[in-house]
């Protein structure tokens, strides 16, 4: 008991726990009631020294900061709602083609997009055009700028797609077909019947100088560049199938070669009995007979403007014209339509065989034959398949003689020139008259020279 302590003993009766100033009871211990007293001043080289206090600068530096990152995390937050917007599915249910005009600008393509459905608001159509262009400036890319054309705008597509797919310039070509056997003056009208296309065609070409082909070309091609184009192409094609041509062909000049195909062209449109029926003919040139093909009486009568279904009179037949081949001896003056490769090829390259005749077999072929016998049975078949069917001959009244309806042709001298001019006379026996004089192959296909 001698070395107990009092209860407060070893305790700093100066200063309490909580405040460090003098407890006047042991209640204001538990709990002072009191402020605390002001803390003692640093001492810095044996000297008081006030806390240091923050400058007004540093001050006005971190409330900089801090609205810098509030702004930016509100842009952030801006920018992503921007970007979901513009990425969101648009509202186009199935995919379409949309015109752009040459002349709309940025705001007119807006509105002609939310009228097509394919944005629900031109107005974020425009922000996110105008957003496109900022970042591609700031990255130093591709300028972004909205086309003119036909785009193919997939379905659901975007604000973003969409201004892609304007803005790369990759339009939908548009498929312009040329069939072949038409005449230059029929091509003409065709392309300018076509919508898609534009301007005028300065003039029509010379017969047998386009080739028919399938272009594919933007909307807005000019009629005149695809008439300059079927007629470089024509070029090429017939110049190539000239340069591979069999050896010893009646043919003095591509010009002529081309006049026949042109013939071969409206004889048939199978590509199996091309070569035939253009062997026929060669062979007709070589034994000096008259080529008698129907569709030149057609051309003789109309020219250009030729309807090559109507049915053919007989009158007609025996009427003298520049391209009848009934009338006339060898080829006719000009090519009477536009022939395509394959004809031209089937010319220049012809079967080898000693056929003379071909008849109509009622199947959408022919029949060939090499004499006038086996010939004549040849058209009794197809006129009782004719009669059999109801059909309406081409030929009206009694089959003329020709390849495909012959008699025995009559004797020619041995030298004929291979191209006719309308003779002096054709006037007299009938025939519808010229409207100008008729041009020599030379005049017709200039790039078409003796080889």
């Amino acid at each position: 008991m001698r070395n107990r302590q009092p209860a407060d003993q070893g305790i700093d009766h100066a200063f309490s726990r909580t405040s460090g100033a003098v407890a006047r009871s042991p209640a204001e211990r538990l709990e002072p009631t009191r402020p605390p007293t002001r803390p003692r001043r640093r001492k810095l080289g044996g000297q008081e020294r006030e806390p240091r206090r923050s400058s007004p600068l540093l001050r006005i530096l971190n409330g900089l900061l801090t609205l810098a990152l509030l702004l930016m995390l509100l842009v952030g937050g801006l920018a992503w709602l921007f970007d979901q917007q513009i990425d969101a599915p648009g509202p186009l249910e199935r995919g379409k083609v949309v015109a752009i005009p040459k002349s709309e600008g940025a705001h007119e393509v807006a509105s002609r997009l939310e009228r097509e459905g394919v944005v629900t608001d031109p107005r974020m159509f425009m922000a996110g055009y105008l957003w496109a262009k900022f970042a591609a400036w700031m990255e130093g890319g591709k300028t972004v700028q909205l086309r003119a054309g036909d785009y193919a705008v997939k379905q659901k597509a975007s604000i973003r797609e969409v201004i892609e797919t304007l803005s790369e310039g990759k339009t939908v070509a548009h498929k312009v077909t040329v069939p072949e056997g038409l005449t230059s003056h029929q091509i003409v009208e065709r392309l300018k019947a076509d919508p898609s296309l534009t301007g005028d065609i300065d003039a029509v070409p010379p017969e047998g100088a386009l080739l028919p082909e399938t272009f594919m070309v933007e909307r807005g091609t000019s009629r005149q560049s695809i008439i300059d184009r079927m007629q470089t192409e024509a070029k090429k094609a017939a110049e190539k199938a000239w340069a591979q041509r069999k050896q010893g062909l009646p043919f003095r000049t591509l010009e002529q070669a081309i006049i026949l195909a042109s013939i071969v062209e409206k004889e048939t449109g199978r590509s199996d009995e091309r070569e035939r029926v253009a062997a026929v003919f060669v062979n007709r040139l070589r034994s000096n007979m008259r080529l008698q093909s129907d569709p030149t009486i057609l051309y003789g009568l109309m020219g250009g403007k030729v309807v090559w279904s109507r049915p053919i009179q007989r009158i007609e037949i025996l009427q003298r014209t520049s391209h009848n081949t009934y009338q006339i001896d060898g080829l006719p003056p000009t090519p009477i339509c536009n022939p395509g490769r394959a004809a031209i090829e089937a010319v220049l390259n012809p079967a080898d065989t000693n056929e003379l005749f071909f008849v109509a077999d009622g199947t959408g072929g022919h029949a060939f034959a090499d004499n006038l016998r086996d010939h004549n049975l040849n058209v009794q078949k197809w006129r009782a398949a004719e009669r059999a069917r109801g059909a309406t001959p081409l030929v009206a009244d009694d089959p003329p003689a020709t390849p495909t309806t012959a008699a025995e042709p009559a004797p020619k001298p041995k030298t004929k020139p291979l191209v006719q001019k309308a003779p002096a006379a054709a006037k007299k026996e009938g025939a519808a008259p010229a409207k100008a004089k008729e041009k020599t192959p030379a005049e017709v296909l200039p790039w078409a020279k003796a080889k």
